[in-house]
């Protein structure tokens, strides 16, 4: 049986240097190598990266990438205050507002931003999730 852990995310990109100022500007995150077709970004226990998309299709042996897809990724912050504030970051740097930021049944603040490649990222306060002082979140409190 496989170890519960999600290694890589990639995501293909038009553009990587519109992506570049979305992940560094946005969200502050620093890359740890970058060429001119893919740019690494060291998370809390993953990396990201964002392929540049012909580089990608071609890697995977996949015909035309489809956009947007049928899923989200999430940015789980430590304070309801922090919503709003990451997603006018997110903006600012070439995001676009999915969904403005309310609360939803669960309770806490979400909203969700599209990437400057259309990927969907929720950016959200869970009061039911812990995050740690190293970043982890973890599920329950």
């Amino acid at each position: 049986m496989a170890e519960p852990r999600v290694s890589l995310i990639t995501l293909g990109s038009r553009d990587l240097e519109k992506s570049r100022r979305f992940y560094v500007d946005g969200f502050g995150w620093k890359p740890v190598f970058e060429n001119d077709e893919i740019i690494f970004y060291q998370l809390n226990g993953l990396i990201l990266s964002t392929f540049a998309d012909t580089s990608l299709q071609a890697d995977m042996a996949r015909g035309e990438l489809l956009r947007p897809g049928a899923f989200a990724l999430a940015h789980n912050v430590r304070a309801e205050s922090e919503v709003k504030a990451l997603m006018n970051d997110l903006v600012a740097a070439g995001g676009r507002v999915l969904r403005p930021a309310d609360a939803p049944p669960i309770g806490g603040l979400r909203g969700y931003v599209a990437d400057p490649d259309d990927h969907a990222w929720e950016i959200a306060y869970n009061p039911a999730f812990s995050i740690d002082d190293d970043g982890n979140i973890v599920f329950g409190t």
